[in-house]
């Protein structure tokens, strides 16, 4: 029946109706906005991520087939789009930094870590958080995107290959490739991560 009500806002979303729209936005907004999050590693670009995927989503809906999983449709579109904004942002970091040498580099916005507990397990979340996030950031925006739909949204093999149009050999590969420069980066917390997630 969830289906049924799916097809039919989107139905009507391709006739035109808005309201039709607001309705699929309400459903699916906290869903993207985490995912682009773990993408994006900070709540600024999350959210602006998260806008851009709507506008496209709507833009692009008329294409969508029926038989088709919807949320890994716009998953596929917060991907594309994040890969898209990391490449455009890596031109333009390039750009600035011929341009001016002693430029300094944005920092990240601090993690909130007051429902974690005493001071100590704050400091000790924080720092891990912290080395984390780094680590993330060295993978490539591939390798973050299947490592964080497999690990933090719990997709499985088959729902990643469908939702970033790999083959399952390469989605494997980049699990392993993503959990091998973890375990080197965080190589103190590094029996987190286990390569039996690409089985």
């Amino acid at each position: 029946m969830r289906n049924a009500n799916e097809h039919s806002l989107i139905q009507q979303i391709q006739t035109g109706n808005q309201a039709a729209f607001r309705e699929l936005v309400e459903k699916y907004k906290t869903r993207i906005y985490y995912f682009a999050y773990d993408l994006c590693g900070n709540p600024q670009d999350a959210e602006d991520l998260t806008q851009d995927v709507f506008i496209k989503t709507y833009r692009s809906i008329h294409q969508f087939r029926m038989e088709a999983n919807f949320l890994a449709w716009i998953y596929r579109i917060t991907l594309n789009t994040f890969i898209d904004q990391k490449r455009k942002k890596s031109f333009w970091l390039l750009k600035f930094n011929l341009d001016d040498q002693d430029a300094e580099k944005s920092i990240p916005e601090p993690v909130d870590t007051s429902h974690w507990g005493n001071p100590e397990s704050q400091a000790e979340a924080t720092l891990i958080q912290k080395q984390l996030d780094q680590a993330l950031n060295q993978l490539s925006p591939k390798e973050r995107s299947a490592f964080v739909l497999r690990h933090y949204h719990d997709q499985s093999i088959k729902e990643i290959v469908e939702i970033m149009s790999l083959s399952e050999g390469t989605v494997k590969s980049l699990i392993f490739r993503a959990i091998k420069k973890l375990q080197k980066s965080l190589s103190f917390y590094k029996n987190e991560f286990g390569t039996e997630c690409v089985e």
